[in-house]
């Protein structure tokens, strides 16, 4: 169906813009006289030559659909009806990803369909947790709360993961470099020292000598050593994606001695926000568990979760389980158990995520601390070696002249 891009004045004499949807522009005019807009100019939108391509199209970033949650929660608190709500964000928002999905979801809830039900058509943008808490949210008439929490909840989730993102890309970044520049240095600035070395006609230095036999190796192998490096990280990747390769890389990143505790903390955090956040919003203990568990982001900690599941179905507790593990510490499980005791467990889980959010931050700041030296070290001594192994002969000569 084609769209058309209008210009429209209010009834207060206000100047706004936007899209719609019609099958020509005769019904897209009726369309925006029914919502009390007088039109100023109106054309068809011109076709993106791009649109079917989805790995051309924009992706939904988590502030997009903040942003968009939150206005769907103000809409609908003032008494906007669902179908008009939608219709209204499709037109506001500027991601055109999200614009696309917003009016299939607009057009199955017209067609009848609930509002999670076709939000769980789209799995890459509105997850498990998103389309639960909205169904809980349609259940019990206060759709417009559980997605101020929503909100909530995604702001402070994706705070956490830029936090990390933060903390892993500092070192990546360092060693990327200093590989980059000593690849660099092997290839094109040892080969000009070594013809220059081979007419003096003497031993190098050991240092000296090794060094030339690595930058041989290098560039006469450089694009073997590049696939190789392809291929391991190929192989990594097919291993990851299975079961047990994902549970041993997973179990692996929590025993790292300077990231490990870090992911630990991370582990805790999302746990007791996620769980929290679907307990405060209605959804059944047992349900909640499931989807914690299986948005967790790590085997070990999804196991620990079903775990307690289990033992809830059971009809015992949820601290005993989570006491087993060594992912919690004896402080959380404490705190677990008795804002289980007194009926306080969905503001005890928010309190622990609050503490630990800002040892999370704590963590990264010291960390982030003690990597700059380390980093600089490391860099700074992988080139000034190779430079000082390729001076070695000119100050030996230098010595014999003298």
């Amino acid at each position: 169906m084609p769209v058309y891009r209008w210009v429209a004045e209010t009834s207060r004499g206000k100047t706004i813009r936007g899209e719609t949807e019609a099958s020509d522009e005769k019904i897209a005019r009726l369309q925006l006289k029914r919502r009390n807009l007088t039109v100023v100019k109106i054309k068809p939108k011109s076709k993106d030559l791009f649109e079917n391509l989805a790995f051309l199209q924009p992706k939904v970033k988590a502030k997009d659909l903040v942003i968009f949650t939150r206005q769907f929660s103000t809409l609908i608190d003032s008494g906007l009806p669902l179908v008009q709500s939608l219709t209204l964000l499709t037109e506001q928002t500027d991601n055109k990803t999200l614009k696309g999905i917003l009016k299939q979801i607009s057009r199955d809830v017209e067609g009848g369909l609930g509002l999670a039900e076709a939000l769980k058509k789209h799995p890459k943008v509105f997850n498990n947790l998103y389309v639960n808490l909205v169904a809980a949210g349609e259940t019990g008439g206060v759709l417009d709360t559980i997605l101020q929490r929503l909100a909530a909840h995604i702001e402070k989730a994706e705070k956490l993961r830029s936090t990390i993102r933060g903390a892993m890309v500092y070192p990546a970044v360092v060693v990327t470099v200093a590989v980059m520049v000593i690849t660099v240095i092997l290839v094109f600035v040892i080969p000009v020292f070594e013809d220059l070395f081979s007419g003096m006609g003497a031993n190098l230095p050991a240092p000296t000598q090794l060094v030339v036999n690595i930058s041989r190796f290098t560039k006469g192998n450089f694009l073997y050593i590049l696939g190789g490096l392809v291929l391991i990280a190929l192989a990594f990747r097919s291993y990851r994606k299975t079961s047990r390769g994902r549970k041993v890389t997973d179990a692996l990143a929590l025993r790292l001695p300077v990231f490990g505790p870090l992911l630990r903390k991370v582990a805790v955090a999302r746990f007791t926000r996620t769980l929290g956040t679907m307990i405060t919003s209605g959804v059944p203990i047992l349900d909640a568990l499931d989807i914690v568990a299986r948005t967790s982001g790590n085997v070990i900690l999804e196991e620990v979760i079903y775990d307690v599941r289990s033992s809830i179905a059971e009809g015992q507790n949820i601290a005993d389980p989570l006491s087993e593990s060594d992912l919690f510490p004896k402080m959380v499980v404490q705190m677990i158990a008795v804002g289980e005791a007194t009926g306080a467990l969905d503001s005890m889980l928010e309190k622990i995520a609050s503490f630990y959010d800002e040892e999370v931050d704590a963590a990264v700041a010291a960390l982030t601390a003690m990597l700059e030296p380390m980093m600089i070290v490391f860099l700074g001594g992988a080139v000034g070696g190779l430079v000082i192994a390729m001076y070695l002969p000119i100050f030996k000569m230098a010595a014999v002249i003298g």
